[in-house]
């Protein structure tokens, strides 16, 4: 992976400090943008969001909280033995050993080295969470399933006795490869779902290439929060959320060069319980490269009321942002776009799609959308009256269809249709501050030209929105005195 990237996507989550001193700053410029757009846009739920270190509130729920009085601390070591106690002096020999000892509040830091993995079948607690984390600048690679896993993944959460769920869990700070299936594998059951987790700064790559399967994989599962990590060149996706798990949040993710989906969402009703997953949160994600197989960036089967805002999708190869219904049990509706920059890729698919009539209520305002396709433009919806659709104030191209893709049309034909009347054409060189920096051009037409958005505060690197005298359109403010960084290699030709 580039340096550059890498360094970048870290210096992604290093806003906080520098954000609040700006706050008095732009203060006076938030009271001079545009009103709150009316209608049903000023009504939509959207989160706040928070800093870095912050657990979020979900949408609704009860979404996952930092153990407050943790524990015990054990250790393991490549040259542990499991028959000792585990102490600092005296640390364990396998993760299997360790998280079938410690009880609810404890933390497991693994020393630097390489480890088979393990299956987790306990619990921790509300107050009591259980920790598995890297040591204080260990590198840890775990490359292997442990000899209790079930499904050939490296790291599986799962439990077949009593409740038949696994709960309160943080894991930090590991790599994760070469799993013959999943990376890291989290499942409850259809009538028991698994739930409170944090998956955060976990490196997951190269998990099942001959079979087809993701880096990070839920079924079944409630209430997590998945933040912070790099899941690339998997089989599948690099993150996958299946099977009518709610109240989820994806932040901060660089998910690249996945064989399908960079985040693939599936309510996957043939598996039982009600086959919608519901109150998401997907924010500040980069998600690029993906879909030499198929599938989107972000692509939504069975998603309900769902908030999708500051994330950069560029250059992937199937679709942008799909929302639609194959396996869920209702076409994926509710969801909000907000402040989203989509570029694709020369052989992609459409930046946004909406496939069915079923697919309603969804909402896409202060987008960037993009594509380098000779004919596919910025967004496909299934017929020209689709209920509760509304999009506007993005940055977009002269071409869109609303017959699934059979046609094409202009923006003065869309316009017609009451969408994107305050929305602007521009190309890739208008907008961006160079090839492969998705950051603003200081003469771009997305400069102070969104609409107010209650709940989305920041950017993708925290600067406080507005930084003018509105909100810019895409997933990038203008920066007035915070440091850029370039994301992406040169991807554009202009």
């Amino acid at each position: 992976m580039p340096t550059l990237i890498k360094e970048a996507w870290q210096q992604s989550f290093k806003w906080v400090l520098p954000a609040l001193s700006l706050l008095i700053l732009v203060a006076c410029n938030t009271a001079t943008g545009p009103s709150p757009v009316e209608g049903s846009l000023a009504d939509m739920t959207i989160p706040p969001q928070t800093g870095r270190n912050e657990i979020p509130a979900a949408p609704a729920g009860d979404p996952p909280t930092p153990v407050p009085n943790p524990g015990q601390v054990f250790y393991v070591a490549p040259n542990g033995s499991d028959s000792s106690d585990g102490s600092i002096g005296t640390p364990w020999l396998t993760i299997q050993h360790a998280v079938d000892s410690v009880a609810p509040g404890d933390t497991i830091l693994l020393r630097s080295g390489t480890y088979a993995g393990a299956r987790i079948e306990q619990s921790g607690s509300a107050v009591a969470w259980i920790t598995l984390s890297a040591a204080p600048n260990a590198a840890v690679l775990i490359n292997t399933p442990g000899p209790n896993n079930r499904h050939e993944s490296n790291l599986e959460f799962e439990t077949w006795e009593g409740t038949e769920t696994v709960a309160y869990w943080l894991v930090d700070g590991l790599e994760v490869a070469n799993a013959p299936n999943w990376g890291i594998d989290l499942r409850g059951s259809e009538g028991n779902h698994s739930h409170h987790f944090i998956i955060r700064n976990n490196q997951v790559h190269d998990n099942g290439l001959s079979s087809g399967k993701s880096g990070i994989f839920t079924g079944f599962v409630d209430s997590i929060i998945v933040e912070g990590n790099e899941s690339y060149a998997n089989g599948e996706h690099g993150l996958y959320l299946s099977n009518s798990g709610d109240h989820f949040q994806a932040r901060g993710n660089l998910l690249h060069h996945n064989k399908n989906c960079g985040l693939h969402l599936n309510g996957d009703l043939d598996s039982g319980a009600d086959g919608i997953i519901s109150d998401g949160l997907i924010e500040n994600n980069i998600i690029y490269e993906n879909g030499d197989g198929g599938c989107s960036g972000i692509n939504m089967d069975g998603v309900t009321d769902t908030v999708v805002r500051n994330n950069l999708l560029v250059e992937n190869h199937a679709g942008g942002i799909s929302i639609f219904q194959e396996n869920g049990a209702v076409c994926s509706q509710n969801i909000q776009l907000l402040n989203n920059t989509i570029v694709q890729a020369d052989d992609g698919r459409w930046a946004i799609n909406i496939s069915a009539s079923n697919c309603i209520n969804n909402k896409i305002f202060n987008n960037i959308i993009l594509t380098s396709h000779p004919w596919r433009g910025s967004i496909v919806i299934p017929t020209a009256t689709l209920s509760g659709f509304e999009s506007d104030y993005n940055i977009i191209m002269d071409r869109f269809s609303v017959d699934d893709d059979n046609s094409v049309i202009d923006l003065s034909a869309w316009q017609a249709l009451g969408y994107d009347t305050h929305s602007i054409i521009a190309t890739p060189a208008e907008v961006f501050s160079s090839a492969g920096d998705y950051h603003l051009h200081p003469l771009s037409p997305a400069l102070d030209a969104g609409v107010t958005l209650a709940g989305v505060e920041r950017d993708l690197e925290g600067r406080p929105r507005p930084m003018g005298a509105a909100y810019d359109i895409g997933a990038f403010e203008y920066p007035v005195d915070l440091p850029k960084n370039s994301f992406l290699p040169a991807v554009f030709s202009f």
